[in-house]
């Protein structure tokens, strides 16, 4: 199971590239909440794209199990509303409302760097390769976006960010505020990847 620890968020404005080359990635008008995330069906097509509005419950919904495993920090409901524009989710083939199989989130951190947070692929989803499709969506959004260097921090083995080109680094090279906001007792690995 990919397990990911993250940062609080700590009032930092959301990661939002230049919404005007952008304009999927919505700012906060209103919409109608999602559906709890199901699981997907084999073989059933899957697409990754920018969350909307009406994901944000169901980015809450898929959240939470990994939260009681202690994979995940608690983050209220509100914070999926508000930073809905941070993360990236994989649902049925072409947008369909099919659910939610997985998401993660980038925020920028300062010049040129950011952090992937809340990163969670569904169980029903794992071992379809959800996982690999986000961190593809990330890479390229962070590219299209100018950052050059990403930061995540994991409880798990860290495979899955190692065959993406992640390589581990010590706390201290990541952006300062984010890394203090790390909780030792968790035993969180930090790594860091270099966008070209």
């Amino acid at each position: 199971m990919l397990t990911v620890a993250t940062a609080a968020h700590g009032g930092r404005a959301p990661f939002r590239p230049d919404l005007a080359a952008r304009p999927e990635l919505p700012v906060r008008p209103s919409a109608p909440a999602a559906p709890p995330p199901r699981t997907a069906a084999p073989g059933a097509p899957l697409d990754v794209r920018p969350a909307r509005l009406r994901d944000a419950a169901g980015l809450h919904a898929l959240s939470r199990a990994f939260v009681r495993s202690g994979a995940l920090r608690a983050r209220p409901a509100g914070h999926y509303l508000d930073h809905v524009g941070e993360f990236l989710v994989a649902g049925g083939g072409g947008g369909t409302g099919d659910g939610l199989h997985g998401c993660l989130a980038l925020r920028a951190e300062g010049p040129a760097t950011a952090v992937l947070y809340n990163f969670c692929v569904a169980p029903g989803s794992q071992g379809r390769g959800v996982g690999s499709l986000l961190l593809s969506a990330a890479y390229a959004r962070a590219r299209r976006c100018g950052v050059r260097v990403m930061f995540t921090a994991t409880t798990g083995s860290a495979a899955l960010f190692l065959r993406h080109g992640f390589v581990p680094c010590a706390p201290a090279d990541a952006p300062a505020g984010w890394a203090a906001a790390l909780d030792p007792d968790r035993g969180s690995r930090v790594l860091r990847l270099t966008v070209r």
